[in-house]
C-alpha cells in the first residue's frame, strides 16, 4: 500500500512514517520546511520527501493519505483531498488500526515525563529480552532512534500524546491506542490552544481509561487529585498507585550522592543507582517497574535494566563543559517541568550559582496563561534569562518583565540570541551551570554558547 503522509517532519508523523515503512508500504511525504534530523532519517529509510503541501501532490495516487495534526482546512493539498473525495485519516487512527491492533499495547501518557518514562520502560522491556516495538517522542540515548518496528514482536510501548488527533478529529490521539498497560503519570493543566481547563483535559483521560480492559492495568502515582477525578468517572481495570507503601515507592536520603531505595510492598528491591536526577525521575521509575512487572518482569530484574539507563536527550542533557561552565539542554516548558527540572540540578550541584535560561515557546505558555507561576518555579536559579520573540509566531503575549519582576534584579528579558549568548557568557563564572529550557531548538543557542565561552573575543 503506497501512503502519503501530510506533515511528515513532525517526531509523531516521522515516527509513524519508519513503522509504516518497516510494516512494508511504500511512505511518501511532505511537509513544510522539510528540516533534519527528521528529514535525514526519513530518507536514509528510502521514503521520498516533497517540500510544502502543492495540490499537485494529489497526482500521486496513494492509496491512503495520512493527515498530521499540524494541517487545518486551507492547507491547499488538503483542500484538494477533500475535493477530490479521495480517501484520508489520521495518524494515530491509522496507527490504532492497523498497527496497534493485536499488540500488547503499553501506553504512557502524563503532562509531564512521557518521552522520558516512555524510554525507560522500552529500555527495561529491551533489557529483558521482549524486544518491543515502540514509538515515542525523543530519542534516548540507549535506544538511538524514537521509533522501531517488527511484525514479529508483541509488545508496543508508545507516548500516549493528549493532544487532540487532528482537525477533523478532536479527541486525544490516545484514544486509538487501546492499551493494554496504561501508565497515567500525572495531569495537569496544559495545551490552553486547544482545552478550555483542567476538566475538559480530564474528559480526554478517561475516554483512555474507558478503552483498557478488565485484564489490564492502570498504573497511576498516589495523591494525584486530578488523575483520581478521572478515575472517579469510572474504571474497570485494576489500579496500581506507585508511591503507596504497599506498592512500588522510594525511600531518599538526605544525602543527594546517596541512591534512593526502591521497595514492592515490604520487600526492598535494590537502589536506584542512575546518572538522572530529580524527583519526578524517581516517579517515572516507580511506574515504569510497575509496567514491567504488568508483563512479566520481575521485579529486581526490572531495576537492574533501569540502572542501565542513560536518559533521552533534552531532558537534562550536558552539552558541555567550557572552562569549568557546564551547559545543559532540557526541553522543560510548563512551570511544574520548570520547577522540578531547576531543582533537581539544585539538589546535584548543591550551593553552585545555576544560571537558568527560559524560552516560553509553547502555545499554552506563549498565550501566558500560567505565566504569573514562573517567578516560584524558577527561584532556585541563581540568575534567570528569558527569551522571547517581540514579533511573529513565537511572539509572547505577556510581558516577561513584569511576571518576572518578583525575581529582581535576578531576572532578566532578552529578545535577540547573540546578544543574549554574549551576556550569558561574561556572566558564566567557573563551576557555573547554564540551564536552557525550551520544548523548540532555541536557535542554537547551546552551541552558540559553548563556542563563545571558548572564544570570548
Amino acid at each position: 500500500m503506497h501512503l502519503h503522509i501530510l506533515g511528515i517532519c513532525g517526531t509523531f508523523m516521522g515516527g509513524l512514517a519508519l513503522i509504516a515503512r518497516a510494516a512494508g508500504h511504500r511512505v511518501t511525504g511532505c511537509d513544510a520546511g522539510v528540516y533534519p534530523p527528521m528529514s535525514t532519517q526519513l530518507t536514509e529509510q528510502g521514503i521520498e520527501l516533497i517540500e510544502g503541501f502543492g495540490a499537485d501532490q494529489l497526482s500521486l495516487k496513494p492509496d491512503l493519505f495520512i493527515i498530521g495534526n499540524v494541517v487545518s482546512r486551507g492547507n491547499p493539498l488538503m483542500e484538494a483531498i477533500l475535493n477530490a473525495g479521495a480517501p484520508y485519516t489520521s495518524g494515530p487512527e491509522w496507527l490504532g488500526q492497523c498497527v496497534l491492533a493485536g499488540q500488547h499495547v503499553l501506553a504512557v501518557a502524563g503532562t509531564h515525563g512521557k518521552t522520558t518514562t516512555s524510554s525507560m520502560l522500552t529500555w527495561v522491556l529491551k533489557q529483558n529480552g521482549l524486544n518491543p516495538n515502540f514509538l515515542i517522542g525523543g530519542v534516548a540515548h540507549d535506544l538511538k532512534v524514537s521509533a522501531f518496528y517488527d511484525a514479529t514482536q508483541h509488545y508496543f510501548v508508545i507516548e500516549a500524546d493528549e493532544y487532540d488527533t487532528a482537525f477533523f478529529d478532536k479527541r486525544s490521539k490516545f484514544v486509538h491506542y487501546r492499551p493494554r498497560t496504561a501508565i497515567l503519570n500525572n495531569l495537569e493543566f496544559d495545551h490552553a490552544d486547544i482545552f478550555a481547563d483542567l476538566a475538559a483535559i480530564e474528559t480526554q483521560f478517561h475516554h483512555l481509561v474507558r478503552t483498557v480492559p478488565a485484564k489490564g492495568a492502570i498504573i497511576m502515582p498516589d495523591q494525584s487529585a486530578a488523575l483520581e477525578r478521572v478515575i472517579s468517572c469510572g474504571c474497570w481495570s485494576p489500579v496500581q498507585r506507585t508511591g503507596q507503601t504497599q506498592g512500588w515507592h522510594a525511600r531518599t536520603h538526605a544525602d543527594p550522592q546517596q541512591a534512593p531505595d526502591i521497595y514492592l510492598g515490604d520487600q526492598h528491591i535494590g537502589n536506584l543507582a542512575w546518572g538522572l536526577t530529580g524527583q519526578h525521575n524517581i516517579d517515572n521509575a516507580l511506574v515504569t517497574l510497575a509496567a514491567a512487572q504488568h508483563v512479566g518482569i520481575a521485579p529486581a530484574q526490572g531495576l537492574v535494566a533501569l540502572n542501565t539507563f542513560q536518559g533521552v536527550k533534552r531532558r537534562m542533557e550536558c552539552r558541555g563543559k567550557i572552562k569549568d561552565v557546564t551547559v545543559y539542554d532540557d526541553f522543560a516548558h510548563h512551570p511544574t517541568a520548570i520547577a522540578t527540572t531547576v531543582a533537581g540540578l539544585r539538589k546535584q550541584v548543591g550551593s553552585a550559582r545555576i544560571l537558568a535560561v527560559l524560552e516560553p515557546r509553547s502555545n499554552t505558555m506563549k498565550l501566558g496563561i500560567m505565566a504569573a507561576q514562573l517567578p516560584q518555579a524558577l527561584k532556585d536559579a541563581d540568575l534567570v534569562f528569558c527569551f522571547g520573540e517581540t514579533s511573529g509566531k513565537n511572539a509572547l503575549g505577556w510581558q516577561a518583565t513584569e511576571v518576572l519582576a518578583p525575581l529582581g534584579d535576578r531576572a532578566s528579558t532578552w529578545h535577540d540570541i547573540p546578544t543574549l549568548v554574549k551576556a550569558l557568557a561574561q556572566q558564566a563564572q567557573p563551576g557555573d551551570h547554564v540551564l536552557f529550557m525550551s520544548n523548540g531548538s532555541f536557535g542554537g543557542i547551546h552551541e552558540k554558547l559553548l563556542n563563545a565561552l571558548a572564544d570570548p573575543s
